[in-house]
């Protein structure tokens, strides 16, 4: 891999770990399309670091008040009503799901997960999913009503997202507009309950990553910093551009994406087997 290339995954990565539309999909599919290596799901772990910092920084207000409510809460049972620690508690619960899962079947994530066809199968079946939800969606519920059955359902969402293709956002966002959350705020708490099990998965995979020949760990921190500054800015413009649209051009793009896919398996364009 080319630092050229590192560059276009930063980039790939950044735009497509918070749209609906699956990055780890894109950095199997793209690699092939545009006739290079597949980086392998070790540097996609670790490039997700970026973005989830992107994450941090962006929301950083926000998580200092969850955890200072939050640590507060425990000694003090009079604050534990509050929404910003309650909030604490739904993160850790949401967590739990794809923690053991993850950690249970690594392998098989690495593994038999990594296959083209199953990819683009989830596009767009998870795609369809989100259609569904965003079309039925009334869209009334606030953070305040989030509850520990909701976080836990969040949760569920997530831990499909270990299947490539599936979108951690998108499974997410799911599950919140189908609970009838609205639009920008089901986003919201996707974004926040992600930070600890991307962070935990990227910093698992950092030695894997400098003991490869390739892509090698230089030019996976050049992705990762590409990724953060992408994913930044696509942060904000999702969560604006929510306020008034819906989910539809993604979810066309998402079908279309994994259609094209499978022609191009069925015709031998492509492989179906990519890297761990």
């Amino acid at each position: 891999m080319s630092y050229l290339e590192a560059i276009f995954l930063g980039v790939l990565q950044g735009l497509t770990e918070f749209l609906p539309i699956s990055s780890s999909a894109h950095l199997a599919i793209f690699p092939q399309l545009f006739g290079f290596d597949d980086p392998g799901a070790s540097f996609t772990a670790v490039t997700q670091i970026g973005t989830e910092v992107a994450v941090l920084l962006f929301f950083w207000r926000d998580i200092v008040r969850i955890i200072k409510a939050w640590a507060i809460a425990l000694v003090r049972k009079d604050r534990r009503g509050d929404l910003d620690a309650r909030m604490g508690w739904y993160i850790i619960v949401g967590t739990l799901p794809i923690a053991v899962v993850g950690f249970l079947f690594q392998d098989t994530i690495k593994t038999t997960f990594r296959s083209l066809w199953l990819i683009a199968i989830m596009l767009i079946v998870f795609g369809l999913i989100l259609g569904i939800a965003d079309r039925i969606n009334v869209g009334e519920k606030l953070e305040g009503d989030l509850t520990l059955k909701d976080s836990l359902l969040y949760g569920l969402g997530q831990m499909l997202a270990l299947i490539p293709g599936v979108s951690r956002s998108g499974a997410t966002i799911s599950v919140g507009l189908f609970r009838g959350y609205r639009r920008d705020v089901a986003t919201r708490y996707a974004f926040l309950l992600a930070i600890p099990a991307v962070l935990a998965s990227g910093v698992s995979q950092l030695n894997d990553v400098s003991l490869a020949a390739s892509p090698g760990l230089p030019k996976t921190l050049v992705a990762t910093l590409v990724a953060f500054v992408v994913g930044y800015v696509t942060i904000g413009w999702l969560l604006k551009y929510l306020r008034t649209r819906s989910y539809l051009p993604f979810v066309v793009y998402r079908v279309a994406l994994g259609s094209l896919v499978l022609i191009l398996l069925a015709t031998g364009v492509l492989d179906s087997a990519v890297s761990a």
